[in-house]
């Protein structure tokens, strides 16, 4: 799954590889999706699984086949690139040959402790595909970037690991609340915050979960054995709908557990959990997208990517701002607020340079390479940077 610079994939209409990538990509979603049907007990995340209609997902099933069949053609005749064509046709056929969209579940008897959550992988990438794909060619920042930016495959298999890991993660951080944190647990205070009205329930959690992010977010970039974990994060150069997927796992347990416990304890209900976690999934990715949309006055009272982009500046001026997730006016209490009216002229490091590859990267943090020192990363109060800040909070 490593990735070099250099895996960018530039492309035109007429030349074949649009039809060539999305044949391929269709192909191996609708045989994924067939593998799912097969061995739900090894594939498919319960928590998603339970709350989707399988007629809904049988139509969907049989969409994918029939454009990955119709893409490879087109692929085929237009001439160039064929092999990325054959790739989605012979995996179509192969998704058809196991069932297609007539496939029954089976295996529905079968004990897994923690299975993989490809059904979650599947629907995830597309679904944040055909979103965000058009939204950044039709609404973007930089106009030149090409959809299939250098990384992009490192960024692919972040998502991939993640949400393949989804069960196990899961598992994880739900069984580290009730066992560490049981005792504090208010039968009176859970009751009370159940009794809420759900949209009250869901900006309570917002918040919540909001301040535990900041708290670990900002302890993640100050402290320098964790900085090396999250600085995985802060070595993408390019801002796009894949981006915000690179993200060691250690953070993710770190963060999920962070979050979970607060909410654990408050006893906020499952319905407005779900929600919850419907909204980071989407909001998490609409964030680093490649979009030059600024969202108006919106953008002071939920993070955009205006907003957040400023996060990943290579600016060694406004390094370290904005690490709130979803409420800017968290930022804007603890003096960390920075938004001025323009995006950043580029992102990525300050002073360091992480290896390219997911597995390189992972290994990063256990390195034996000298961490950075604290002024590389936690930025002093220079003038410049009360300028920024200052323009930021004016606007």
């Amino acid at each position: 799954m490593n990735a070099s610079q250099n895996d960018a994939v530039p492309m035109r209409f007429g030349e074949g590889k649009i039809s060539g990538y999305l044949a391929a990509f269709l192909g191996m979603m609708g045989l994924g999706g067939v593998l799912c049907f097969h061995f739900p007990w090894l594939l498919t995340t319960p928590e998603l699984t339970s709350r989707l209609s399988v007629e809904t997902l049988r139509r969907l099933l049989l969409a994918v086949l029939v454009f990955a069949f119709v893409l490879g053609l087109t692929n085929f005749l237009i001439g160039r690139h064929r092999a990325l064509g054959y790739a989605g046709m012979l995996a179509a056929t192969a998704a058809v040959l196991l069932g297609g969209a007539t496939v029954q579940p089976s295996g529905a008897t079968a004990i897994s402790v923690a299975p993989l959550g490809l059904d979650s992988l599947l629907l995830g990438l597309l679904f944040n595909a055909l979103l965000f794909v058009p939204l950044e060619r039709i609404f973007p920042l930089r106009r030149e970037q090409l959809v299939l930016r250098a990384e992009w495959t490192t960024d692919l298999a972040y998502f991939a690991l993640a949400n393949l890991l989804v069960s196990v993660l899961l598992t994880i951080t739900t069984a580290t609340g009730p066992l560490v944190f049981g005792w504090a647990v208010s039968p009176v205070v859970q009751g009370w915050v159940r009794s809420q009205p759900m949209p009250v329930q869901f900006l309570e959690m917002l918040v919540v979960a909001d301040l535990a992010q900041y708290a670990l977010h900002r302890r993640l970039h100050e402290h320098p054995l964790l900085w090396r974990i999250h600085a995985v994060h802060h070595s993408a150069v390019t801002m796009d709908w894949l981006a915000g997927s690179r993200l060691h796992l250690l953070e993710v347990m770190l963060t999920r557990t962070t979050v979970f416990v607060p909410l654990y304890l408050l006893g906020f209900s499952r319905e407005v959990l779900y929600t919850y976690i419907g909204f980071v999934s989407l909001h998490a990715v609409l964030i680093h997208a490649n979009l030059g949309v600024s969202f108006g006055p919106l953008r002071y009272l939920v993070a955009t990517p205006l907003y957040h982009h400023w996060h990943h500046s290579a600016d060694p001026a406004v390094v370290n701002r904005n690490y709130a997730v979803h409420l800017p006016v968290i930022d804007y209490l603890f003096g960390t607020y920075h938004q001025p009216a323009r995006f950043p002229d580029s992102y990525g490091l300050v002073g360091e340079t992480v290896p390219p590859g997911l597995w390189a990267q992972h290994l990063y943090p256990l390195s034996g390479r000298r961490a950075p020192t604290a002024p590389d990363h936690v930025a002093t109060d220079t003038p410049a940077r009360r300028a920024g800040i200052d323009e930021g909070r004016r606007r």
